[in-house]
């Protein structure tokens, strides 16, 4: 998800500069390491990658969730700031500290539920850029979802699974942004153009509702 710029904490935004500033990447790591941290609490109960090994089954898992982390969000994240730069927009993501909080307290209940923050612009984005910068996450979830769900029927056993958790963390990601209620995703996609709007979100549901049967 990305958010117009609201004037936050930027000196010198460097317009169409493709950087990170210290502040985005300490806010970048911040996002990356909670939402770790909360993948991590919901998959540790109960699962067992490593048997009989208990030190190597807890960094198994954690370096699942920090995977799950970069693919379903970190790359929908910088999509929206690639997509923004291309067009010469100043693009850099913010962490929300009270979606993290939410991650951690829902992951204690069994579930992800965040909204760790956001990629904020400023430049001269007109409603069709908007909808591009928009649909560059979502699309990058359903890509790899595409792709993990391929690997999901094409394996067997734990790897199978995993890929399954891919398919199915990307997948989701991907219905959840495309809702088309503000500030998401989906509500400036749905404004700019509403059959590729309709495509893209029959796509991604299409390719979560597998994962509730399988």
């Amino acid at each position: 998800m990305y958010d117009p710029w609201d004037g936050m904490r930027v000196l010198n935004p460097g317009f169409g500069r493709k950087r990170f500033s210290a502040i985005e990447v300490r806010d970048i790591t911040i996002a990356i390491s909670v939402l770790t941290v909360a993948i991590f609490i919901i998959l540790y109960r109960g699962s067992n990658l490593v048997p009989n090994d208990a030190v190597n089954n807890f960094l198994a898992i954690l370096g699942l969730s920090f995977l799950l982390v970069v693919t379903g969000f970190m790359i929908h994240e910088l999509a929206h700031k690639y997509v923004a730069q291309k067009y010469g927009a100043w693009a850099e993501f913010r962490v929300y500290p009270q979606g993290l909080l939410m991650a951690l307290v829902f992951s204690l209940l069994g579930f992800l539920f965040a909204a760790p923050g956001a990629v904020y612009i400023n430049g001269a984005i007109d409603q069709e850029r908007n909808g591009k910068i928009s649909a560059a996450g979502p699309a990058s979830n359903m890509v790899i979802a595409a792709i993990a769900s391929i690997m999901w029927f094409m394996t067997d056993g734990l790897t199978s699974q995993i890929f399954g958790l891919f398919a199915f963390v990307n997948a989701f990601f991907a219905v959840f942004n495309l809702l088309p209620i503000p500030p998401m995703d989906g509500s400036k996609i749905y404004r700019w153009n509403m059959p590729l709007y309709i495509f893209m979100f029959a796509g991604a549901v299409a390719m979560l509702i597998p994962q509730f049967f399988f």
